[in-house]
């Protein structure tokens, strides 16, 4: 592992404690570098107050001051260069008079789109782009999804029996153990929107809230049958709604799967079997593993819409 990766790895560890607090923002990490040590770091800590360049300049001792001559800043997203709830932060690197700029990846925003990158190497910065790119990336996978897509990144999530059925005889039927259970209301927390079928609403009436973990509940959708599911994404995207969990029923996650609305499959399997019910829907021919745990007997695999996410 090279330096700058070293360096961009604990940007993206920062970053990732923005997860709740940033949004509608990306999450963002910023680390200071001089003589081989870290003398500031921050992150975004929430939507409106300083970005993570900020925090880390804000972090600097006063006796280390002098350094920032000879230092580089890491910073796991482009750093910006237009006014909006706080001023540019490529202006405050050259103010503070650092050369050197290592950026993880582009910033997909309108008002960004390389441009941070053109005003630190106007100002005279040397700037590296591209370091840990794919990770820097996949952290803030919704932001880029929402601002290149205009619609939500959307993850399909289902629990299934042994023998592939998400009820028992078209009775509601808990899958879930405790800890798995407790994933599912970590990633509500993590989400903006949550949504159902209308069929699953009214059979089952699902909380679909925060209950095992600590965060906001995400806003709660109920796709009626005649609501198109691109007139859906607009609605969204309009709102300002950058991520989606889709949990049922079957047809309106194979709704989703038929248009090409996905990104993220998370499926649960429990080691019970139920003499017949509603079949789990089909993955679709193009999902990859990406990642498969176990949580006590149950198995969780994600799979992803390529081989590259």
């Amino acid at each position: 592992m090279s330096e700058d990766e070293k360096y961009m790895r604990r940007c993206l560890q920062l970053a990732a404690n923005g997860i709740q607090g940033a949004r509608p923002n990306p999450m963002v990490g910023a680390v200071i570098v001089a003589n081989g040590r870290i003398i500031g770091e921050g992150y975004h800590v929430r939507c409106g107050e300083g970005h993570a360049e900020v925090n880390a300049f804000a972090a600097v001792r006063p006796e280390d001051e002098p350094l920032l001559k000879d230092a580089t800043i890491y910073v796991s997203l482009e750093p910006c260069s237009h006014y909006g709830k706080t001023p540019p932060c490529a202006d405050l690197i050259i103010k503070k008079g650092v050369p050197r700029v290592v950026v993880g990846c582009i910033d997909p925003f309108a008002e960004v789109q390389g441009r941070g990158v053109r005003k630190l190497q106007d100002a005279g910065i040397e700037v590296t782009v591209g370091v840990l790119e794919k990770e820097c990336q996949w952290l803030n996978r919704r932001f880029f999804t929402y601002h290149r897509e205009h619609r939500p990144y959307i993850i399909l999530k289902w629990a299934q029996t042994a023998n592939g059925f998400i009820d028992d005889n078209g009775q509601a039927l808990l899958i879930s153990n405790e800890q798995t259970q407790m994933l599912s209301h970590q990633l509500r927390a993590e989400e903006d929107a949550i949504l159902v079928g209308h069929t699953t609403d009214v059979r089952e009436h699902p909380q679909l809230t925060v209950r095992h973990w600590h965060g906001p509940n995400p806003k709660r959708l109920v796709l009626t049958h005649d609501r198109p599911l691109p007139q859906l994404m607009d609605d969204l995207y309009q709102h300002g709604i950058q991520s989606l969990i889709v949990e049922g029923g079957r047809q309106t996650h194979e709704s989703f799967i038929a248009a090409g609305l996905w990104d993220e499959i998370r499926v649960e399997t429990a080691p019970m079997i139920v003499s017949g019910g509603t079949p789990a829907p089909q993955l679709p021919a193009e999902a990859t593993i990406y990642e498969k745990k176990s949580y006590g007997d149950h198995t969780l695999i994600v799979l992803h819409s390529s081989p590259e996410r």
